[in-house]
């Protein structure tokens, strides 16, 4: 992993030119998202998380992708007008890539090798998950929706959450005040 993180270019949602370069010295919170999902409900957490922490240097980041169950099968118009108006997203969201497979985004690709394991393992959600016939192809694949990547004010990649982690969990929130304080 010769390349940082803040090199790895992306679109925003609305199709301009992005990287992570525009966030660094910030925390960063990566985050997975679908609209059709069990797990949505936690845009309201992480709006609040970004509304609450924002200030203090958190940033959160919502990569919407439609690799589990199809679950995040809009444009990226509609996923935009769905997260705000039902949700009141004002965190910044990129466009709709993939976070695993044969066409994982290569910020996926480093997120992954740079942290290949959950910070805690979910055994009830895999179990969930594998009763529905969804497992990991590999150790190191992003598991399901709104799976959570933390980067430190340096850019490293520090932790890894479950995707049933809510955004208001203390392993999360203690996780998050460590790399802001």
């Amino acid at each position: 992993m010769s390349a940082s993180l803040y090199d790895i270019p992306f679109h925003r949602i609305n199709g301009d030119k992005s990287s992570l370069a525009e966030y660094r010295g910030k925390v960063l919170l990566l985050v997975n998202v679908a609209s059709k999902c069990g797990l949505t409900p936690q845009y309201d957490g992480l709006e609040k998380l970004y509304e609450d922490k924002r200030e203090a240097g958190l940033v959160v980041v919502g990569f919407p992708a439609n690799n589990f169950g199809e679950q995040e099968p809009g444009s990226n118009n509609e996923i935009l007008d769905f997260c705000r108006g039902n949700f009141g997203v004002k965190f910044p969201l990129a466009e709709k890539i993939s976070v695993k497979g044969s066409d994982q985004h290569p910020l996926y690709s480093y997120l992954t090798a740079a942290q290949p394991k959950l910070q805690e393992d979910s055994p009830a959600l895999r179990e969930k998950l594998a009763g529905y016939g969804f497992t990991q192809e590999k150790p190191s694949d992003v598991l399901w929706n709104f799976e959570k990547f933390l980067i430190s004010r340096d850019g490293q990649v520090v932790a890894r959450f479950a995707p049933d982690v809510a955004p208001n969990s203390q392993l999360l929130l203690r996780a998050i005040d460590k790399e802001l304080s």
